[in-house]
């Protein structure tokens, strides 16, 4: 007797809102501030691709952090996981509230289209909200357009998680 197994399917949403920079709040537009400003300070002399991000903490506190790459390019770091990894040695006590990212291409100018993170920066944050218990917000800048994401768990609905490896 063969048994057919039926094919199930199921549809992953993502709600992302859209906001034009004069729509954010006073501390999100101070966090993206901080954010392109960290572009300043990458070193990426290789891929000419300028990234900064900055966080917003618990306790209020903003940190933010760029790029670094190395000639050997693994052993470089993004933005996204250098400024999170200082937040989380620094104040250790207080989770990631929010995480804004901005990026400025090869030709020195902020990108037109919002910048998300990387599949490895993803994984780090991820690991960051589920410890902290907490939804970090995620704001990606691009002059047309600012994405404004409720959780890292949206950017990567099918995750890998510390679960898996009881």
């Amino acid at each position: 007797m063969i048994i057919f197994a039926c094919m199930k399917e199921f549809d992953i949403n993502i709600r992302i809102k859209v906001k034009q920079e004069d729509e954010l709040s006073a501390m999100e537009s101070i966090l993206l501030d901080k954010a392109r400003q960290a572009t300043y300070r990458s070193y990426s002399p290789y891929s000419r691709f300028s990234v900064g991000a900055a966080v917003e903490l618990e306790d209020g506190s903003i940190v933010a952090g760029s790029n670094q790459e190395n000639a050997a390019y693994p052993s470089g770091l993004c933005a996204e996981r250098t400024c999170m990894f200082y937040a989380n040695s620094r104040y250790p006590d207080s989770p990631i509230r929010r995480l804004c990212i901005a990026a400025r291409n090869t030709d020195g100018n902020f990108t037109l289209r919002p910048v998300a993170p990387c599949g490895a920066c993803r994984q780090a944050l991820l690991e960051a909200e589920q410890r902290a218990g907490k939804d970090i917000e995620i704001l990606l800048y691009g002059t047309e357009c600012i994405y404004c994401v409720d959780s890292v768990h949206a950017l990567l609905p099918l995750c890998f998680d510390g679960s898996f490896l009881e």
